[in-house]
């Protein structure tokens, strides 16, 4: 009867961890790697807007979605069409910026997995 209650509770914790990890998941903005071009746009006016107005019209000529965005370096960016060094730079340093923040959500989304398969791992057995 023991064994029962405690396969119980761990049912119900596991159910708790799995419901709150989904909602959590939900919660958090879209991934970058499923960003379209309008996605890429609203990033670009927020996080490069003293260039925006130059450079936004060069973004959707070349249908540059979140996973490209992540792609690109100064060689992509001189190949869109942004010329100066300084504008080129600032977008680049926002672009790493991106791409580590990207990273780093990654790996705390494989850690959050393994700790919850981990932890079911153990409950079955």
């Amino acid at each position: 009867m023991i064994h029962c209650n405690q396969q119980r509770a761990s049912n119900r914790i596991i159910a708790y961890l799995l419901a709150s990890q989904t909602k959590a998941t939900n919660n958090r903005p879209k991934s970058v790697y499923s960003w379209n071009v309008t996605d890429v746009q609203k990033w670009l006016r927020r996080h490069c807007s003293d260039y925006y107005q130059l450079y936004a019209e060069n973004f959707i000529q070349h249908d540059i979605t979140g996973r490209t965005l992540l792609r690109m370096n100064d060689n992509s960016l001189l190949r869109l069409g942004i010329t100066n060094d300084v504008h080129r730079e600032a977008i680049w340093r926002q672009i790493l910026k991106l791409r580590l923040k990207t990273d780093i959500m990654e790996i705390r989304d494989m850690q959050r997995r393994n700790t919850n398969n981990m932890f079911y791992d153990y409950s079955i057995a």
